[in-house]
């Protein structure tokens, strides 16, 4: 049987990539003195928002996900934020491998909701992992199982994943709307002649606010 440990090196920004990724450099240790062949490594990415402090210019991005900071003692609990997968070349004794963690800015999904709240200081990771070890044997090859209980921390710093949506997205960002909301939202700036969407949304702002405020329509 192997004696697998896994810890994270280091996570950053893939300067490279097509799309947003970061890159986790992982150290990769075998205790039991077996030929590792290769792994078929699996991990999953959990944030663990109740392990840090949030300053108050970041309550208003995690209202939608936490409540109001009274409730947060019940409702900051950790989450998943990425499934990815990478393959171990064979090694004894350990080896370094990069990992993949291909990323998103789509507001929908609620880890990026909550990195876009975040300020400033560290993001606390837990890496799971699983897989399947292939070792080199003087029969043959044996197949095992990366035990389930496998996990290693990282602090992300808040700075890595701004570099990172900096990178492909600089000052911009997204959201995905119904198929016939943007279809009206298109005929309303077609209509009003604004020539952006940043204006169409600001046109929109404008009018609910002057609602709220009982002022007459502009």
């Amino acid at each position: 049987m192997t004696d697998l440990s896994f810890t994270v090196l280091d996570i950053q920004p893939e300067p490279y990539s097509a799309a947003p990724q970061l890159t986790a450099r992982l150290r990769v240790t075998e205790s039991s003195g077996a030929v590792v062949h290769a792994i078929a490594l699996r991990c999953q990415v959990r944030i663990l928002p109740q392990r840090r402090g949030y300053g108050p210019g970041e309550e208003p991005g995690l209202l939608d996900l936490f409540g109001e900071r009274g409730r947060w003692p019940s409702t900051l609990k950790s989450f998943l934020w990425l499934q990815c997968s990478a393959l171990v070349q064979g090694f004894t004794d350990s080896t370094e491998v990069e990992l993949p963690l291909p990323c998103t800015f789509d507001f929908e999904v609620a880890a990026s909701k909550y990195l876009n709240a975040l300020q400033e200081g560290m993001i606390p990771l837990e890496l799971l992992f699983s897989g399947t070890v292939f070792t080199k044997g003087q029969t043959g090859f044996t197949v095992e199982q990366v035990p389930w209980d496998l996990e290693a921390s990282h602090q992300l710093p808040v700075e890595a994943w701004r570099r990172l949506m900096d990178l492909h997205f600089p000052n911009t960002g997204w959201l995905r709307l119904d198929r016939e909301v943007l279809a009206s939202l298109a005929h309303f700036k077609a209509v009003r002649g604004l020539t952006s969407w940043e204006a169409t949304i600001q046109a929109l702002l404008a009018g609910a606010t002057a609602d709220v405020m009982g002022e007459p329509p502009r």
